[in-house]
Parts: C-alpha cells; structure tokens; sequence
C-alpha cells in the first residue's frame, strides 16, 4: 500500500492566531511547530528571516494519512 500525506502551509501569522502567542519570538516559533509536531505534523521545508528582533517564517508541513 503507498503512502499518503497531507501537507500543510505555516507561517508567522499562525504563531499569533493560535491564540497562545503574542510575539514571534524564536521560542513562541518553536513551541508552536512542537506543538504541530505533537500533532503528527512534520516541518519539510522552512525559511526563516530576522527582522528587527521579530521572526519572520514561511513552512511546509507534512502528515502521513
């Protein structure tokens, strides 16, 4: 049997419409894709950009289904 998976589209503005964070700190990031990864979601593909002491990111997600 093949695989499936779905795949989904991340980034900044996720980190503040999950209603847990408010900033786009690093570690606001990293515990919003922790919690994606809790999940089953796994991160394939990622781009990260600083911008004055904010963290801008654009990811693609994947899940086997």
């Amino acid at each position: 049997m093949m695989k499936k998976f779905e795949y989904k589209i991340v980034d900044s503005k996720d980190v503040e419409t999950a209603g847990l964070f408010k900033g786009r700190k690093r570690e606001d990031v990293e515990n919003y894709l922790n919690a994606l990864g809790n999940e089953g979601w796994e991160l394939v593909n990622v781009d990260f950009r600083e911008l004055e002491g904010g963290l801008e990111f654009a990811g693609v997600m994947k899940k086997e289904v």
